[in-house]
């Protein structure tokens, strides 16, 4: 498992920040996958994060984990994902979304993540970068 894979997993909930024009915005996400050696996250092309990756792929993620001992910040590219064989392996990664999508229900989206950055940070520990 990737670095940036194992630490949103560890997380559970992690989040996502992303621009809007001038404006940062920031959401919660849980779904986290591997495939192909990448980081794939996941959601609904109705929403306003799927629009805000289209116009500007450069995200930065951050979470807590290690009971809230340490916690990381990520900064990436968001790649979208069109392949059916794509969405089908994040669902089956992450199951608890298959009562929501379908691999081919035409709202459904990955995207896998690239130029990831990565910053792991405690209170007491040097920073570890990736």
């Amino acid at each position: 498992m990737n670095k940036a894979t194992e630490l949103l997993s560890a997380a559970g909930t992690f989040y996502i920040a992303t621009t809007e024009g001038d404006q940062p915005r920031v959401r919660p996400f849980g779904a986290v996958a591997e495939f192909d050696g990448k980081t794939y996250i996941c959601m609904n092309n109705t929403k306003k994060v799927y629009k805000q990756l289209i116009a500007n792929p450069k995200v930065e993620l951050t979470g807590v984990f290690d009971g809230g001992g340490k916690w990381f910040r990520l900064q990436a590219v968001a790649n979208r994902d069109d392949r059916l064989e794509a969405r089908a392996k994040m669902l089956d990664q992450a199951p608890t979304l298959k009562n929501m999508y379908k691999p081919d229900d035409g709202i459904y989206e990955v995207f896998y993540l690239t130029d990831v950055l990565g910053t792991v940070e405690s209170f007491g520990g040097a920073p570890e970068t990736f």
